[in-house]
């Protein structure tokens, strides 16, 4: 095989032919966009991996049918960010099941630093990824993909299944979220600044 890159569709192409090497570079490519999606979503852990393996997992059975009206990295993105939700709302479904048992309610909060103490990248990057794994599913699904992964608002919107106008409003509740929670650290900057 020669050292030029090859195209997705070359690819994809020689994957569906049998070509398991050509199959193994498209997991190369685009793993990385894959995993930041589900650690987005999920955070780093079991359930953010089992994403990322049935991603591709999926993206093999469906090789035959996958059209390319979108990029490949759109395509793949989309379907780990359908399993994500779904891990979610199994996660949600399970810790309401454990709550019934207990009848003790669980909260998950973690402690926020101080306004008054100084924060270095790596706690700031820390703050804003708690702020987001804590809103809703749908608005954590927009802000991981416009600011994250700096998608379109179309690329979101084709993602997610939802019109763009839903892409947008749920960005603007998302980012007034953010900021209310995140104003502490922000110094004259905006939401989208510190989260990028």
């Amino acid at each position: 095989m020669a050292d030029t890159p090859h195209s997705d569709a070359e690819l994809i192409a020689r994957a569906r032919a049998g070509d398991d090497r050509a199959f193994a570079m498209l997991v190369e490519r685009h793993e990385g966009a894959v995993a930041a999606a589900a650690i987005a979503m999920l955070g780093r852990g079991d359930d953010a991996e089992d994403v990322g393996q049935e991603t591709f997992i999926r993206f093999h059975r469906a090789l035959a049918e996958f059209r390319g009206e979108s990029s490949l990295k759109t395509y793949l993105v989309h379907i780990a960010m359908n399993l994500s939700l779904n891990a979610l709302r199994r996660r949600r479904r399970s810790l309401l099941r454990f709550v019934s048992r207990d009848q003790t309610p669980i909260e998950h909060v973690e402690p926020r630093p101080g306004p008054d103490r100084a924060a270095d990248t790596a706690e700031l990057e820390h703050v804003v990824r708690s702020a987001v794994a804590r809103l809703g599913e749908k608005h954590r699904a927009v802000v991981v993909l416009r600011l994250l992964h700096d998608c379109s608002t179309r690329e979101t919107a084709t993602i997610l299944g939802v019109p763009e106008g839903t892409v947008l409003s749920r960005l603007s509740r998302a980012l007034r979220e953010l900021e209310a929670e995140l104003s502490p650290y922000m110094l004259g900057g905006s939401i989208a600044e510190v989260a990028g």
